[in-house]
């Protein structure tokens, strides 16, 4: 759908003010494309609801009309997964971006999906509470919801999923529903809040949820541990967490990737394979005991050295620099473009994966970063190249196939936090086989028209 009629434009206009609907070029052209390669179709126009009334209205008409929908929040997605497949309209869903209302006692908050994740802590943060998956990128909450974020803590506190308590969501025809409740637990019938978290907008529209948070950790350890080899270092990720440290974040840097970073951030870190640790306690005497163990763990894996202890504000640039290697990777190479690897696997077969993607980067002499949340299995492989060069770009599809193909042969997953979006779709009946068209089903169930996010998650 390339344009809106003029009494189309008057309907839409009037669901909401004037200053909250545009069929302008520039704000269509903002609403084109995430930070993946992958390029949609220019939308006809863009909205921007701040309430669930009006979300419900706009999609009673779109589904009548027969409009494809597309939810939008921070456009931070690395899949394609808010990118409009077949133009139409665009629901950006960033003004919808009240906290409505703190639970210090339950441990829970209230928000609208447009509320951004750093927001969120802050005003959380007076509470001494934090809402835990940190994917990097200051998401918005409903983007989260809608792929199921997760990042570098997940290894101790789990993903997005686990965090989403209650929902409100408007379905494909207008429908308001609620699922989920705000007790701690509950079994009372199918788990519908769990269908729409990681649906990537497919079946409808969060317009609110209600949150469970958790306390922030008294006391934090950081460390850098540095080994001669890609194996020996992914080994120890994977006997630290079957020691049960509960490490909160355990990531796998690469020489070439640490190099990036020193010339960017002057780090000043050898370039070495690395893990990036950080556990979190109830007190100092705890956490010298989890010191003393992971030195013993990991000097069986052939660890070479050790820096325990990194000061605050050191620790905090070795995240801020981990969280923007796709950035960095970027602007190291101008006018390059990337695919991101995103497959996990169980973490025993963590080693062998990493080497494996290692090995395939050099048989190919391609230009790729190895990284990855090594505590819960995830890799990441960002592969760079022009997109304009087809035998080049074609390579590297290529090896992206293989890694993924190469996570699934054993027991993993194509995609461990980014989604399926546009560039995962052509693995999903791979990995899920019969239980895919399960899931068309259900899709069909809830959007006869296929008109919510188009092109997502199905062909």
């Amino acid at each position: 759908m390339k344009a809106f009629s003029r009494k189309q434009i008057e309907v839409l206009s009037s669901f909401v003010e004037s200053n909250r609907f545009s069929t302008g070029s520039s704000n269509r052209k903002l609403h084109l494309q995430d930070i993946s390669p992958h390029r949609g179709m220019l939308p006809a126009g863009v909205v921007w609801p701040i309430r669930t009334e009006e979300v419900s209205k706009i999609l009673a008409w779109t589904h009548q009309q027969n409009i494809p929908v597309t939810p939008w929040g921070a456009g931070t997605s690395t899949e394609g997964n808010p990118v409009p497949t077949r133009g139409g309209l665009v629901i950006d869903m960033t003004r919808m971006n009240s906290i409505l209302k703190i639970h210090p006692q339950d441990l829970q908050v209230d928000v609208q999906p447009g509320v951004f994740r750093k927001e969120l802590n802050r005003q959380v943060g007076i509470n001494g509470l934090f809402f835990p998956p940190d994917p990097g990128a200051d998401a918005t909450i409903g983007g989260m919801i809608a792929n199921n974020a997760s990042g570098v803590q997940t290894v101790k506190y789990g993903a997005t999923k686990d965090y989403v308590m209650r929902l409100v969501v408007v379905l494909p025809q207008g429908e308001v529903i609620h699922t989920g409740s705000k007790a701690h637990k509950s079994s009372s019938g199918y788990d519908l809040t769990r269908i729409f978290v990681g649906s990537e907008g497919t079946l409808g529209i969060v317009t609110e949820a209600t949150l469970r948070l958790t306390g922030i950790p008294a006391h934090h350890l950081a460390a850098t541990i540095t080994f001669d080899d890609l194996e020996s270092v992914s080994k120890a990720a994977a006997l630290m967490i079957g020691s049960g440290l509960e490490p909160a974040a355990l990531e796998l840097l690469t020489p070439k990737l640490i190099g990036l970073m020193n010339r960017e951030k002057d780090l000043g870190l050898p370039e070495i394979p690395s893990l990036f640790c950080e556990f979190h306690g109830i007190s100092k005497t705890t956490l010298k005991e989890v010191e003393d163990l992971t030195k013993e763990l990991c000097r069986d894996c052939g660890a070479v050295g050790f820096e325990f202890g990194v000061e605050e504000g050191h620790r905090r640039n070795l995240w801020r620099a981990r969280h923007e290697a796709w950035e960095t990777i970027h602007r190291a190479h101008p006018g390059k473009e990337t695919i991101i690897v995103d497959a996990a696997v169980p973490i025993s077969h963590y080693p062998e994966m990493v080497v494996f993607s290692q090995n395939l980067l050099g048989e190919n002499n391609a230009t790729g970063y190895v990284f990855g949340h090594a505590g819960d299995g995830n890799l990441h492989v960002v592969l760079v190249g022009d997109p304009g060069e087809k035998n080049e770009w074609s390579l590297l599809e290529e090896m992206n196939n293989s890694i993924v193909k190469q996570a699934l042969k054993l027991g993993g997953t194509c995609t461990g936090e980014h989604g399926i979006g546009v560039g995962k779709r052509k693995f999903m009946k791979l990995e899920h086989g019969k239980s895919y068209e399960l899931m068309r089903r259900i899709k069909d169930l809830l959007d006869p028209k296929g008109l919510m996010n188009p092109g997502k998650i199905f062909s």
